[in-house]
C-alpha cells in the first residue's frame, strides 16, 4: 500500500478507525506499520504498532511447534498453511522472502 501510494505522489496518510476502539497491534496497526515501511509519513504512535516479532509471525512460529506434538490438532490449526504447502515453522523465512520481493517490486516502478 505505502509503494503504491508513493507512487502515485502520496506521500502522508491518517489512521482513521473510526469509532473501533483503538487496539494496540491490532490488523490495522500493522497495515500502517507496512504502510509506514513502505515510504508514507504517518503521525501514529510507535506503542500503537505491532512488535517486529510479531509481524514476522514468531508467535505462529512458537505455537506450532507446541502443537506439533499433537498431529490431529497440528493439521486442523494450521490447514491454510498446509493446503499452501506453507510449514508454520518457517514462517520467519516465508516473511523475509515474500517482503523482499515486494520491496524488489515496489523499487522498480
Amino acid at each position: 500500500m505505502g509503494t503504491r501510494a508513493k507512487a502515485k505522489g502520496v506521500s502522508h496518510a491518517i489512521v482513521d478507525i473510526g469509532l473501533n476502539a483503538r487496539c494496540p497491534g491490532s490488523r490495522i496497526f500493522a497495515a500502517a506499520k507496512g504502510a509506514v515501511d513502505g515510504g508514507l509519513t504517518i503521525p501514529i504512535e510507535k506503542k500503537a504498532l505491532p512488535s517486529e516479532d510479531r509481524l514476522h509471525g514468531n508467535h505462529i512460529v512458537s505455537y506450532s511447534k507446541l502443537v506439533s506434538t499433537q498431529p490431529e490438532a497440528y493439521k486442523k490449526r494450521f490447514s491454510g498453511y498446509l493446503k499452501n504447502n506453507l510449514n508454520p515453522e518457517e514462517l520467519q523465512e516465508n516473511f523475509t522472502v515474500v517482503q523482499g520481493k515486494i520491496t524488489t517490486r515496489g523499487a522498480s516502478k
